[in-house]
């Protein structure tokens, strides 16, 4: 009874604190507001609703729509390969150079992408750090490729799912697994049959954030793999590239990676913001 008599005057005082918020916080954050909500009521104000599915029906569309698909449900099943071991390294290790090593990880998060394409050129490029090797001895060239979109998509998700699988890791009680190689698991069975389960939800958002930000790349994206339809214009370079010829065409493309954006962010809110609605 005390506790909940505890709680109802935590609520209490929140809900006072927060109807006694000065009324210039409540201007800037309608301001706030209002600077981005504007440009969306922008878009779906302009967009052509008669002809939405005649364009989003157009060759071009369908094809930009599929090759996006494919590559950003690649990238981000690279991205949980690679990242879910990178995360529990750096949730459960303690090493020299481990600031440094995050550092690295979570550049991709605030680096221009248009950096990060010229970086995977020089790296995998034909004449690349890597990449001279890939091509001479196995003839593979990633750049301009389908391969490249992929890799380009994966080059910028990679953190997002580091991040959520990392700080979930952090968040569970270690004696579980401790339990299990107590009683003889093999560190394989302790990950796939203890951690990984613990961490589900966490893992499936990290994932989902990891293609949504696959799905929406551009500027590595066009570096690295150019703008070739059919081989490697995903959704957004779709969208530059109407932009040029049909106005109507790339506001109905961008519709659809708005809804798809709106949908992701609305889904997971409780993951990252702690949310209880």
């Amino acid at each position: 009874m005390r506790t909940s008599n505890g709680q109802r005057q935590r609520e209490r005082h929140h809900k006072r604190a927060q109807a006694q918020a000065p009324s210039l916080v409540m201007v800037l954050a309608f301001v706030a507001l209002a600077f981005l909500l504007i440009p969306l009521v922008g878009l779906l104000r302009e967009t052509p609703w008669s002809e939405l599915p005649e364009l989003l029906a157009s060759p071009r569309a369908i094809e930009a729509l599929r090759l996006s698909l494919v590559s950003s449900i690649l990238a981000a099943a690279v991205a949980t390969i690679l990242g879910v071991p990178l995360a529990w390294v750096l949730a459960r290790r303690e090493f020299r150079g481990q600031r440094l090593v995050r550092g690295v990880v979570l550049l991709p998060l605030v680096l221009p992408p248009v950096v990060g394409g010229v970086a995977l050129l020089t790296a995998f490029g034909r004449r690349g750090l890597l990449g001279q090797y890939l091509y001479d001895w196995f003839g593979i060239q990633l750049p301009f490729s389908t391969a490249g979109v992929v890799m380009a998509e994966a080059f910028v998700a990679l953190p997002f799912l580091v991040l959520t699988v990392e700080g979930a890791l952090r968040g569970i009680d270690p004696r579980f697994e401790m339990a299990a190689r107590t009683l003889g698991a093999p560190p394989r069975t302790v990950f796939f049959r203890i951690t990984v389960p613990m961490i589900s939800a966490s893992l499936v958002a990290g994932i989902v954030l990891a293609w949504a930000r696959a799905l929406g790349e551009f500027g590595a994206t066009i570096t690295f793999a150019g703008n070739f339809p059919g081989v490697t214009q995903t959704l957004p370079l779709a969208v530059y590239s109407a932009l040029e010829v049909s106005r109507d065409e790339a506001l109905a493309l961008s519709l659809v990676l708005l809804a798809v954006s709106l949908t992701v962010l609305i889904s997971l809110r409780g993951r990252f913001l702690g949310s209880r609605s």
